[in-house]
């Protein structure tokens, strides 16, 4: 399967003589280019979150990949992987940011299904769209190994010996001269239920997507276990018919990863009517969840984080309340709020310290988190604005006062992806309300495999 791997904001052209494939622009075939051109199109007259968007390119027309990471995959198979622009800022290349972004997928809601140990294992040498086919049918090959659950369908049928209900005027119509025939109608047990039938046709699309010979093998073996087993024709019907009752539980997962391949429902996936899987995925939400997973068990007791707070508004008008203010996380004590932190999904530098570059900051963030501080803490505490760690910006920026709210600070702090940890400023203003190095080391998740439950409220 042809195919390229780019970060995000990463800008694409089309193939032409003298057009170079450098870092930051890469060359694909026109007919993708053309059909990625249509992407962007749509998307701006539909109104929709700008996955891609037209720009120029030394002269040459072009489409950038916004803040989305994950596959694009054309109609005609061509293949785009989209890692996260930190992987050129920590290093490690291709291979570390595809096991970065696997291990913070798990973290975004929907995702929790991704067994990290197998992920990891696979990510230095395939795709991320083989890594998610691999770990559906990992997933599927679990619940054939403990077995198909089968159920009572209610069958009608023109049968050679009358079991059940018989359905008196269509036997007349049907049999009226063959008396070894019954139309009956009866409960039938059989593996034809619907958690089995969306298996199935999971199984056929992911068996056409894949190009590695190993899930294909899988794939193949796994569709023939489903042989007895109809595919699912209507998928939407089925979802709303599954039932993970008693004895069902195994199929949590693979019902997940089957969700998303027939209803292609990522955060975000290509527009148009083709059936071409581009599974992408919002780096904001996917930076929020981890940092929401993670720094809850930094915390001290007896802080709580609270995530996706909406308490306040910014006005009111006629009665109601206008502009919700809803900052990422809250930090609270006994359902008091201590701390409001926001999470931005961009690269700062620490050494742009003049007046014109501001380390990368954006001017809208603080006032937004101005807002919050002065609705949430009524104006006194501390702020947080939590961006990636880097090279580049590896330590806490010096506080930021509110020349008008003295009780206010706003701190701009780094998260570290690979250690999972808030850097702290090391004045210790915020020590107080964050276990101690030593605690942490003892409270690291266990082994990559083995799924963690965080305590959100």
């Amino acid at each position: 399967m042809a195919g390229i791997t780019i970060y995000e904001f990463d800008a694409l052209v089309a193939a032409a003589p003298g057009v170079p494939d450098v870092g930051g622009q890469r060359v694909v075939p026109h007919g993708v280019f053309d059909w990625l051109e249509l992407q962007a199109l749509r998307a701006a007259e539909a109104g929709a979150s700008a996955w891609l968007r037209l720009t120029q390119r030394r002269g040459h027309r072009a489409v950038q990949v916004t803040s989305f990471v994950g596959v694009i995959r054309s109609p005609d198979g061509f293949q785009i992987e989209v890692l996260p622009k930190v992987g050129k800022a920590i290093g490690g290349g291709d291979a570390q940011a595809r096991r970065l972004l696997i291990e913070m997928l798990r973290c975004l809601g929907g995702f929790r299904h991704v067994q990290t140990d197998s992920a990891k294992l696979v990510a230095t040498r395939m795709p991320l769209l083989e890594v998610f086919i691999g770990e559906f049918l990992l997933a599927v090959e679990h619940i054939v190994k403990q077995g198909l659950r089968s159920d009572y369908a209610v069958r009608r049928d023109n049968v050679f010996a009358l079991r059940g209900k018989l359905h008196i005027a269509t036997h007349l119509r049907q049999n009226l001269c063959r008396r070894d025939r019954f139309f009956a109608e009866f409960d039938e047990f059989s593996g034809n239920r619907p958690e089995n039938r969306l298996l199935h046709a999971a199984l056929r699309r992911a068996l056409a997507w894949t190009a590695s010979q190993s899930n294909q093998q899988l794939a193949r073996e796994l569709c023939f276990v489903f042989a007895d087993v109809p595919e699912s024709e209507r998928p939407a019907l089925d979802f709303s018919k599954v039932r993970l009752d008693r004895g069902m539980g195994h199929y949590a997962d693979a019902l997940a990863w089957a969700r998303l391949i027939l209803g292609d429902e990522s955060p975000l996936t290509g527009a148009g009517g083709h059936r071409a899987p581009s599974l992408l995925f919002p780096m904001e939400a996917v930076f929020e969840a981890y940092v929401a997973k993670h720094l809850a068990r930094q915390l001290a007791h007896p802080f709580t984080l609270k995530t996706q707070a909406r308490s306040f508004s910014l006005v009111t008008h006629l009665g109601q309340d206008w502009f919700r203010l809803k900052p990422d996380l809250l930090v609270q004590e006994s359902s008091a709020n201590r701390l409001v932190l926001d999470t931005k999904w961009k690269l700062l530098d620490d050494k742009k310290t003049t007046g014109s570059d501001k380390y990368g900051l954006d001017q809208g963030d603080f006032y937004q988190l101005h807002a919050y501080g002065q609705s949430y803490l009524d104006g006194q505490g501390d702020v947080l604005l939590i961006y990636p760690r880097t090279d580049a910006f590896d330590k806490a920026l010096p506080v930021f006062a509110f020349p008008k709210s003295s009780g206010l600070r706003l701190w701009v702090l780094p998260f570290c992806l690979v250690e999972r940890v808030l850097i702290l400023p090391p004045c210790g203003s915020l020590d107080a309300f964050f276990a101690a190095r030593s605690h942490l080391e003892s409270a690291r998740p266990e082994p990559a495999g083995q799924s963690e439950e965080v305590a959100l409220i």
